[in-house]
């Protein structure tokens, strides 16, 4: 996941935004408490979540793969005051977890959790989207796009993260290896789908800024 040196992933994080005191303390208890921390986003991806967002300014956002809830939090700093951010995560065991730090900040009254698989539930939320962020299962990367590229508005921004999975995908595909297998096809499709134009950007283990047009 990592393709700079130590030194310069410091640098990195001490000449960036630095990370608020509540991202902080939620990145400590998810450290002490949840399975696989280095799925959390993390100071440096966090702020770049942020400044997109306050960048697109959003009505509405949705997530896909809230975890512990770190990358809602940071796409909601620049979400508009009435606007509301929809995230979904299939772990009933975290549900609780993210909406105490949800209700500690001040977004928690926009943010709306969802149980269950994506691909189930992005049909039946009925609102269009300016702000997606996809971090979820692999395999379904194609389908969570085809799903969403009919809910975006014109201009919306869609963020797909882990796109350089670990930097196999330069690799030699391995047999059974389906997360690359279809990773490979997706950043291929986003690289010459007419919908949207894409900048393929390497923070942290890869992450995809498309806009649909």
């Amino acid at each position: 996941m990592h393709f700079l040196s130590q030194d310069l992933e410091d640098y990195i994080e001490q000449h960036s935004e630095k990370e608020p005191a509540h991202l902080a303390a939620l990145n400590k208890e998810t450290y002490q408490k949840i399975l696989l921390p280095r799925m959390l986003s993390g100071h440096f991806q966090g702020r770049v979540l942020s400044m997109l967002s306050k960048l697109i300014r959003p009505k509405n956002i949705l997530e896909i793969g809230t975890y512990t809830g770190y990358s809602a939090l940071c796409l909601c700093e620049g979400i508009e005051e009435h606007g509301q951010l929809h995230t979904i995560d299939i772990k009933e065991e975290l549900v609780d977890f993210q909406r105490k730090h949800f209700d500690k900040s001040v977004w928690g009254h926009q943010i709306v959790q969802h149980l269950g698989e994506g691909t189930n539930i992005i049909p039946t939320i009925d609102l269009t989207f300016d702000l997606v962020f996809i971090d979820a299962d692999k395999e379904n990367y194609l389908n969570y796009f085809e799903l969403i590229v009919p809910k975006m508005n014109k201009g919306g921004i869609i963020l797909s993260d882990n796109v350089l999975w670990s930097g196999k995908v330069v690799e030699p595909l391995q047999k059974n290896d389906l997360s690359t297998k279809v990773l490979l096809e997706y950043n291929t499709l986003l690289a010459n789908d007419p919908r949207v134009e894409t900048v393929l950007l390497p923070i942290r283990d890869g992450l995809t800024v498309s806009r649909v047009l």
